[in-house]
């Protein structure tokens, strides 16, 4: 079997890497096999297959016959007997392939494949005298013949730029890799899981939209040429979720992508995942009880093991407090874009491009800069300012307030909620205001949506909403740094 080297372990060109699997494709087919088989049907994952014979002695033999299927990783020998490494999505499994079992010609082609090919293997388990459980292979078929080298065995992938780009490599090489999507494979069921057994119905609303609306952000645009109109590609789901609650499907929610024309960081890629959901006769602090449970929930299901507590309840603080905590300002008492800046520069602190930013900017990079970093722990962040929330119901006791919150863990902001505003004159008259915010140079206000409000008009009961950055609970369960890590294909320069 090839390991794409030469000698000495010389790294070989890979015109010359190319040429030689190429070649090897030929011979299949001129030995009359089918590189390229449509179907290898009664595979058992390799997992399953460990977790049977788990507590076989070193050296035991058995009976058991399976069938596995997966990419060659490594090979030991050459002569009359071979070990070579199987990899699929559950694990690796040793081979043992002998010429007396195998014959001289099968033998000789297992031999000749590459590392990186595809095939099924049918054989017995056993346990080797070193304890390693193993398959005595007995047939051997080709399913999909690897044109191109795998990433080097030993090292990965570790160009982090090639991996974002070329996923299935870092798949291919990287054992870390396939495990973190599995983990949030597991993150999303579990959510699922949680919600549907709470009586809510998953729903899908449209991606492309008339008008954007439902959080503040700048939408991607794109044209419908058949009906000669501009449509947006959704910044959330928010709205048409309340339409259907007006509707009376009193319990929803949507797990599926979102889209902001904004910048890239660790914790920002254009397009995420988040799951929204409403519920009729709530309001804001059941839903942070309803996220502390689902957190909870999904850590204990992952076996998450970090310095994060995710068990309920978790700490509460309030909005106004703790940004006058962190810079010793008071917002509430400069309710003016100039003012407000006015004093946080008297406070000793400087943002950028402070003197031409709205309120709500201003207020929004304070708690960015000075509070969101420090939120280690989770923590709820209670009771935000109107301005900066179009759509939360007025704090029933805190004049200027809205009971809104939102969630953060290990420094970053991961959910979003509101007793949701469902008097439709006062949602107009926030609508108006956000207007006004826009016109004034705010980018991401909220645009006016006539069809909401009016959806609004036949009576929407009280509800608690909310909405939970999957890409961002995902870094949180795996320890991640950087959302690239978590999503299958990152947005990337050229």
């Amino acid at each position: 079997m090839s390991d794409d080297t030469g000698t000495a372990g010389e790294a070989v060109p890979e015109h010359e890497l190319l040429a030689v699997r190429r070649g090897k494709l030929d011979r299949l087919r001129a030995d009359g096999i089918d590189p390229f088989p449509h179907a290898f049907p009664g595979v058992t994952p390799i997992g399953e297959v460990r977790a049977a014979h788990a507590g076989l002695e070193a050296g035991a033999e058995t009976e058991a016959r399976y069938r596995i299927a997966g990419r060659l990783h490594a090979r030991r020998g050459q002569g009359k007997m071979a070990f070579l490494d199987l990899d699929d999505r559950s694990g690796r499994l040793q081979l043992q392939a002998r010429r007396d079992v195998l014959g001289e010609e099968v033998m000789d082609r297992l031999l000749d494949l590459d590392l990186g090919d595809l095939v099924g293997i049918d054989g017995v388990v056993f346990m080797s005298r070193r304890g390693e459980l193993s398959l005595r292979v007995e047939a051997v078929t080709v399913l999909a013949k690897s044109l191109r080298p795998p990433p080097d065995k030993h090292h990965g992938l570790q160009d982090v730029e090639q991996r974002f780009r070329r996923r299935e490599l870092d798949l291919i090489g990287n054992a870390d890799t396939r495990a973190l999507f599995m983990t949030r494979a597991k993150v999303i069921s579990t959510v699922r899981r949680q919600l549907d057994d709470a009586g809510f119905v998953e729903v899908e609303t449209p991606i492309l939209q008339p008008l954007y609306g439902g959080a503040m952000a700048r939408p991607f645009t794109t044209h419908h040429n058949a009906l000669d109109r501009d449509f947006y590609l959704r910044i959330a789901t928010e709205l048409y979720l309340k339409r259907l609650v007006v509707g009376g499907l009193e319990r929803v929610y949507e797990l599926g992508k979102d889209f902001r024309n904004e910048g890239v960081s660790f914790k920002h890629n254009p397009e995420f995942t988040m799951l929204e959901w409403y519920e009729a006769y709530a309001d804001y602090e059941d839903a942070a009880g309803r996220l502390e449970s689902i957190v909870h929930a999904v850590s204990v299901a992952v076996g998450y093991e970090g310095d994060l507590d995710f068990g309920p309840p978790w700490r509460r603080v309030s909005f106004v407090e703790a940004i006058q905590e962190a810079t010793g300002v008071d917002i509430m008492a400069h309710p003016e874009g100039a003012d407000l800046a006015v004093a946080v520069r008297a406070a000793g602190h400087e943002l950028k491009g402070m003197d031409e930013l709205t309120w709500p900017q201003l207020v929004d990079d304070l708690l960015s800069k000075f509070v969101e970093p420090n939120l280690e722990q989770p923590t709820i962040v209670m009771d935000y300012p109107v301005a900066i929330s179009p759509f939360a119901k007025a704090h029933r006791s805190k004049p200027g307030l809205t009971e809104r919150f939102e969630a953060f863990a290990a420094g970053m902001e991961i959910a979003n909620a509101f007793t949701e505003l469902n008097d439709p004159d006062v949602q107009r008259e926030r609508f108006e205001a956000q207007v006004r915010f826009s016109e004034a140079g705010d980018e991401e206000a909220q645009p006016y949506d006539e069809v909401f409000v009016q959806a609004l008009e036949q009576g929407m009961p009280p509800t608690g909403g909310l909405g939970l950055g999957i890409d961002r609970l995902v870094m949180l369960m795996t320890g991640t740094r950087s959302i690239r890590e978590v999503v299958l294909f990152p947005a990337m320069r050229d």
